[in-house]
């Protein structure tokens, strides 16, 4: 029988759209792993690029592409005129766990909600996303996963890109298509019955502890997870660049890479986007972005909630993110825990000590990994007379490392695999000017690697 839950949602948010017809299908990237998860690993690439490329429906799954209907805030202005407009839901298909996992697109063609966009994607926005979800994953932050990447063999033209530029068409896996922005178009169309449905599908696949109807339960268990992703993109010391309410899922997933960047160090002012003039979406603003989109989602449940419960429950955020931010730091650096008041201490100190200081923000976590168990290649580092004598190094030797082993993983005698803009720059040049993989699959290997070494990476349940 076919798992097509999604349809519970009715024609109105869900559109049939027809992919585009690409005139070639050149498999550069398939990651075997999430493919796992689901059930596809055993595909073979013929078959990947039938139902990678040319679309043709999974088995037990969605008998036709969706595209779904949403608004959202757009560096806070509301835009009604927006969509899946270079993507689609392509299928939903259960893990070992039994859980919903959406496989969605970008650059798979015009839908109706592509306004005068071409509904394409460039081979370098599609690599740049396999980068930033393996790096993401490796360093502990739930999001989506990029399954596939195809070259589809069309010249491109972009602003923002030398063009003509390479196409591609990309799938990515995560646990739910669905938007704040998809709760914001009901609620402005006042639709309370579209409302209900899409609170009901919500529950009944990725909050199923909720009572039926609670839509102030729903924004509780939204937000703490959102605290969580907020505290997470700071450990890893990433900027998303677009941090729109159509951009946050309600499963507290990051996704929908655009203009990301890894700060470089501790830059609160650091931006991703060369559009964002005012820094709305600096590295240092985005727990308060997302406590912003938390707002907006608040306002949308409104119809079918308590104004006053939702309004008091939104207060749930500030306290979850001042709890998670610890945990993230805590969770990078590979020691237990301690004194909550002592361990909100240090984050932020170490925060402090890292700005002064300049120190390469990856490096940093890198040498300090795994505290006392990891003096050694600390003493190794370039920077180890900057550590030398501070008392934030001393607070963190005073920490139990969780598997103290893992210090001494191989990957630790060589150099951290970064993916800062120059880094990700060094990886394209090949693959423009001679269409070499190498350094680019390279990369993705030392990625995987420090996740297996760093052994913090995990998804929602």
């Amino acid at each position: 029988m076919a798992d097509q839950p999604i349809l519970s949602l009715g024609p109105d948010i869900l559109r049939p759209v027809e992919p585009a017809n690409f005139p070639k299908a050149i498999l550069r990237y398939r990651s075997d792993r999430a493919a796992g998860e689901v059930g596809l690993a055993q595909l073979s690439n013929e078959d990947w690029a039938r139902h990678f490329a040319r679309f043709d429906p999974l088995p037990d799954s969605l008998t036709e592409p969706l595209a779904l209907a949403y608004h959202g805030h757009q560096f806070r202005v509301y835009n009604p005129d927006i969509g899946d407009g270079r993507g689609f839901l392509f299928a939903q298909l259960r893990d070992g766990a039994g859980r919903l996992m959406d496989l969605g697109t970008k650059g798979s063609g015009r839908t109706p909600f592509s306004r005068d966009g071409d509904g394409r994607l460039t081979l370098k926005g599609a690599v740049r996303e396999v980068l930033a979800t393996e790096m993401l994953e490796a360093l502990g932050v739930p999001t989506s996963r990029t399954l596939s990447v195809i070259e589809t063999g069309e010249d491109l033209h972009r602003y923002d890109e030398p063009s003509p530029t390479r196409s591609a068409v990309m799938v990515r896996l995560s646990h739910s298509h669905i938007r704040f922005g998809t709760f914001q178009r009901l609620a402005a169309l006042k639709d309370e019955e579209g409302m209900a449905r899409l609170l009901a599908y919500v529950r009944d696949e990725f909050y199923p502890a909720l009572a039926e109807g609670d839509a102030a339960g729903l924004l509780r268990a939204v937000s703490e997870r959102m605290a969580v992703h907020a505290a997470r993109l700071m450990a890893a010391g990433f900027t998303h660049g677009v941090l729109n309410t159509d951009n946050m899922n309600i499963t507290g997933e990051c996704f929908d890479y655009g203009p990301w960047k890894f700060t470089p160090t501790v830059d609160p002012g650091w931006t991703a986007a060369s559009f964002d003039r005012t820094g709305l979406y600096a590295f240092g603003r985005q727990p308060e972005a997302i406590y912003w989109n938390l707002a907006a989602l608040a306002d949308a449940l409104r119809p079918i909630g308590d104004p006053e419960e939702l309004k008091d429950v939104l207060e749930v955020y500030p306290d979850a993110y001042a709890k998670a931010f610890p945990d993230a730091i805590l969770r990078r650096l590979g020691v237990r825990p301690s004194d909550p008041q002592a361990d909100q201490s240090f984050a932020s100190d170490l925060f402090v000590f890292l700005n002064k200081t300049r120190l390469p923000l990856e490096r940093a976590f890198f040498d300090l990994f795994a505290g006392s168990a990891g003096r050694g290649k600390r003493l190794r580092s370039p920077h180890s007379d900057t550590y030398a004598g501070e008392e934030i190094i001393r607070r963190l030797d005073a920490y139990e490392p969780l598997q103290p082993e893992r210090a001494e993983h191989p990957i630790f005698r060589r150099e951290p695999p970064t993916l800062l803009p120059d880094d990700v720059e060094a990886l394209w040049d090949p693959i423009t000017e001679a269409d070499d993989w190498s350094a680019f699959e390279a990369k993705v290997a030392a990625i995987r690697e420090y996740g297996e070494a760093l052994a913090i990476a995990d998804r929602f349940s």
